[in-house]
């Protein structure tokens, strides 16, 4: 797959990692990657440049694709309103908190990096830049993923030439990577969306979404899929940068404790059931669009987190949380390998004839 001797990529996952996990992942000869959302251009530059330090592997650079949407004052009122409680409680001033997006698009300046540093796969989320810069990506040399949360979306990269559809089921954690749709109540999950993205496309399809072990692993591969993207079974890892709340809530995890959230940056993601889900949501029409809702919510997890508390933490996580461990990532991309290799086996041997 693309030059990796493992057909595992580690998903790219903004906030909780850098360079370490993702050389970690290539050095154990699966696809690691990098998410460029959250970080300065200097940043992803040096990261770049770390994990060609430490491996010469094909590595992956995750980048959104969003249009940053002008604010709304209404909306941005009543948002106002209904965390007013959680501010005074806070002891905070709602009119002292921080300006700005939270997560930024892929952009002219991006496009640049790129065409500088030449990772070898770039990827996409939230669909894809315009076709100018597509065409730059590919010049450079990348290969170019999308991400696709339903058949249509899968149809709608490959008739834009993604060398590969990263197929994300409901179960996966972190954002929603939809963008031709905002219904989260159609979203399918892995096993019923992969097989049917494998018939609708041309390209290569990698399967996403609470795949955490060698069996998850061999299903995906069994219903078609040439790879399978794992992002939740890495986050206990010690490359991984997760917050010590963040990885007591995942040791905690249980498969029916993930809800589909905005309330944090605007758009669904997955993750673990915290007291502003319960209490405000899990999804909230008031809440600004993405990525404008990170600018209100991100003072409220700062207060908490300093007293301990996770109650406003963003604690992404698949509905297969419960599956990680504390394991070396390395260890763990092999392991995965290892294990579906044998469930691949073993069923091989069952479907033989006597």
């Amino acid at each position: 797959m693309f030059g990796a001797r493992i057909p595992i990529v580690q998903a790219p996952m903004a906030g909780v990692q850098g360079a370490a996990l993702c050389a970690a992942v290539c050095q154990a000869g699966g696809v690691g990657s990098l998410p460029a959302a959250m970080m300065t251009l200097d940043q992803l530059a040096g990261e770049i440049t770390a994990v060609r330090a430490q491996t010469d592997a094909p590595f992956n650079v995750n980048f959104f694709a969003h249009r940053t949407p002008q604010e709304d004052a209404d909306r941005t009122a009543r948002w106002l309103a209904r965390l007013r409680p959680y501010y005074e409680e806070a002891g905070l001033d709602p009119a002292a908190l921080p300006k700005g997006p939270g997560r930024a698009p892929f952009d002219e300046a991006a496009c640049r990096l790129v065409e500088e540093l030449k990772p070898p796969i770039v990827s996409f989320h939230f669909g894809l830049p315009d076709e100018a810069m597509l065409a730059r990506v590919r010049a450079s040399g990348a290969r170019i993923w999308g991400c696709a949360t339903t058949v249509a979306e899968a149809r709608w990269l490959d008739a834009h030439g993604v060398d590969a559809i990263i197929a994300q089921g409901a179960e996966a954690g972190g954002h929603r990577g939809m963008f031709l749709s905002d219904d989260i109540d159609a979203q399918p999950g892995l096993f019923a969306l992969t097989p049917q993205v494998v018939d609708a496309t041309r390209v290569p399809v990698i399967a996403a979404g609470g795949v955490a072990d060698g069996r998850g692993v061999a299903a995906a591969l069994a219903l078609g899929a040439k790879a399978v993207q794992i992002g939740t079974a890495y986050l206990l890892s010690p490359q991984a940068t997760t917050s010590p709340l963040h990885r007591a809530a995942l040791k905690a995890a249980r498969d029916d404790a993930t809800r589909m959230t905005n309330l944090y940056t605007g758009r669904p993601a997955r993750g673990a059931l915290t007291r502003f889900m319960q209490e405000v949501g899990p999804m909230n029409a008031d809440a600004p669009a993405f990525p404008l809702a990170t600018g209100f919510s991100a003072p409220l997890r700062a207060a908490a987190e300093a007293r301990g508390s996770s109650d406003f933490s963003p604690l992404w996580s698949g509905q297969a949380a419960a599956l990680a461990s504390e394991t070396d990532a390395g260890i763990l991309t092999q392991r995965l390998w290892r294990d579906a290799q044998i469930v691949m086996r073993a069923l091989s041997e069952a479907g033989a004839p006597a």
